[in-house]
């Protein structure tokens, strides 16, 4: 996509919210593991609209989960219980994407849907300040 700095901002945010809704049909169809690969993305997409918006452009998915931290968690301009979950939906997300013989459960994916949705408004809103 070309476009502003704005335009892919706005854009990756409404890409997190989609997701975010991606996650809840799977939820409602019990596919865990796919639930838990939505909910991470949906939390990567606000990530990294909130890293472009602070001229941060990370290439990977580790680079993204580091600068989030370094900027963002470590300095205290966001709770840590959101870069622990974060970094527990990136553990995860790799876990049922590419462990063999491994499935989750309702029990440990229903939790993450709060704080997620939270997540996402918390960045929107930091964003539009």
């Amino acid at each position: 996509m070309t476009g502003t700095k704005n335009e892919l901002i706005n854009y990756r945010i409404a890409r997190a919210k989609d997701t975010y809704d991606d996650a809840s049909i799977l939820a409602e169809r019990e596919k865990w593991n796919s639930t838990i690969n939505r909910l991470y993305y949906a939390a990567y997409y606000a990530v990294m609209a909130l890293l472009l918006d602070s001229d941060l452009k990370p290439t990977t998915h580790n680079g993204a989960k580091s600068n989030f931290s370094e900027y963002f968690i470590k300095t205290g301009k966001i709770d840590s219980k959101y870069g622990k979950m974060y970094s527990q939906l990136f553990t995860w997300r790799q876990k049922g994407d590419y462990d063999d013989l491994f499935d989750f459960h309702k029990d440990n994916v229903e939790p993450y849907f709060e704080p997620v949705n939270d997540f996402i408004s918390m960045i929107e809103s930091m964003i539009q300040k």
